[in-house]
């Protein structure tokens, strides 16, 4: 039987419908919830999801600031306007869009988001205190990853889950997540020898890699749950000839639905999810600075 289909985009409405009502609410009785995004420089991916992080805020009752920095700024100058941010008490949440320019350390940059305003939940600070299982604001991606296990109704504990890739903002945090649920975690990487052998264990296999279609049914045990974090843009030749531009995952969809018992597309699965939990993020930030103040 094909897998069942966990649609991010359906789950993804569902908690912005959430998050509209509590939004207005909050900003009924503790002021506006406010959003700041920093682009430095002027790369066209960060301003087009900054234009859609835009609208999907103000959509929910959000409002939404886009500080633009030109690429000659230096890290010390984006570290100063984050300060200000940080210290002003109107900026609930703060997202710095990436990529940065190549003068200018990420990690640095990141660590001095006030991990009360860090809505993305990158901060080391928040990355670290998944190790208690108290982040106060946990990475989006990983999120959206454990938001779409736990709709696909499989019971996490004592699963054997499988973590394919070990990044500090998705693999590793999705790995923390499963084990704090009690799981039984393998985490696989770049050094991973005989890769199948390992996924073909998963109750629950996790994909995150960046490789087009690189899972395929030969990693995959009848009757898995499949979720592919993976965002690819390849390019195809149709029937006819022609070069197709295509957005696919890193698990080879098609072959893979029919043998997994439920599984997440590309698109329409993790990535929706992913700004939906920015949206929540962005909520419960403002809550959490207002019971610090309190």
């Amino acid at each position: 039987m094909p897998a069942r289909i966990l649609d991010g985009s359906a789950y993804a409405a569902e908690i912005r419908t959430q998050v509209t009502r509590e939004v207005a609410w909050y900003n009924a009785h503790h002021g506006a919830v406010k959003l700041c995004a920093v682009l430095v420089g002027s790369d066209a991916t960060g301003r087009l999801y900054a234009e859609s992080q835009r609208k999907l805020s103000v959509k929910v009752g959000v409002e939404y600031e886009l500080i633009e920095l030109p690429d000659s700024t230096a890290e010390v100058e984006l570290l100063a306007a984050l300060d200000r941010l940080n210290a002003d008490p109107t900026v609930t949440g703060i997202i710095l869009q990436l990529p940065l320019p190549p003068h200018i350390d990420t990690a640095v940059a990141q660590y001095h988001i006030d991990p009360y305003k860090d809505v993305e939940g990158v901060n080391p600070a928040n990355i670290g205190l998944l190790f208690y299982g108290q982040p106060i604001i946990a990475p989006c991606t990983a999120l959206a990853v454990t938001e779409l296990i736990r709709r696909s109704a499989v019971v996490v504990r004592g699963a054997h889950a499988v973590v394919v890739g070990q990044s500090r903002i998705v693999g590793r945090p999705v790995t923390m997540f499963l084990l704090t649920q009690e799981a039984t975690v393998t985490g696989c990487h770049i050094a991973t020898r005989d890769l199948a052998a390992h996924t073909r264990q998963a109750d629950i296999l996790v994909v995150a890699i960046g490789q087009p279609r690189a899972i395929g049914t030969q990693h995959v045990r009848p009757g898995a749950v499949v979720i592919d974090v993976g965002i690819n843009r390849i390019t195809e030749q149709s029937p006819d000839g022609r070069d197709v531009r295509r957005t696919v995952g890193d698990v080879d969809f098609g072959p893979v639905s029919a043998i997994a018992s439920a599984i997440t597309p590309v698109p329409g699965g993790v990535g929706p999810l992913t700004v939906a939990m920015l949206l929540r993020n962005t909520l419960e930030a403002a809550r959490k600075q207002l019971r610090r103040r309190i």
